[in-house]
This record gives structure tokens, sequence and C-alpha cells, in this order.
């Protein structure tokens, strides 16, 4: 019974076996090089980005444009938080 890695009688050897490898590598480095580029701009660097209209987000620009000082600004992110929870 011949085999395709035997290549005594000229079959292709073991080399065969170097195809599927190639292939797996190929598909393997584009799944990679999608999620470094492609996805990450959907999603954010650390999971799914924050809405822009989320609370916090309100919050900070509200707090970077001078609408809200400081002390105000740590109160309601304080009440945020206990209501939301932190994602870290």
């Amino acid at each position: 019974m011949q085999t395709l890695a035997h290549f005594g009688d000229g079959g292709p050897g073991p080399w065969i076996l170097l195809f599927p490898l190639f292939w797996a590598l190929v598909v393997g480095f584009g799944i990679t090089l999608l999620r470094r580029t492609g996805w990450r701009a959907r999603r954010g660097p650390h999971g799914p980005a924050a809405r822009d209209d989320s609370p916090l987000a309100v919050l900070g620009r509200r707090f970077a444009s001078g609408e809200i000082d400081e002390d105000e600004y740590w109160r309601r992110l304080s009440v945020l938080e206990e209501q939301f929870g932190r994602r870290d």
C-alpha cells in the first residue's frame, strides 16, 4: 500500500505535511492582523468602547469644558461608580 509520505517511489514525501502548516500560519497571521488593526478601531484597545452619551463620558466632558468644578466632579463620579460599578 502506497502512502503520500512514501517518497521512495516518487510520492511527495514528508514535505506534504508543510502545506497545511503553511496555510494554518497564513490564516493565523490574517486573524492576528485583523484583531490588531480593524477590530481594535471598532471596540477600543481594552474592550468595548464607552458610548459617547454614557454618564461617565458626559461627566468628563462637562468637567473638561468647565461647566462643573472639581468638587462636583468627584462627588458625581463617586455616585456614578456606586450605581454603575467600576469596570477595570
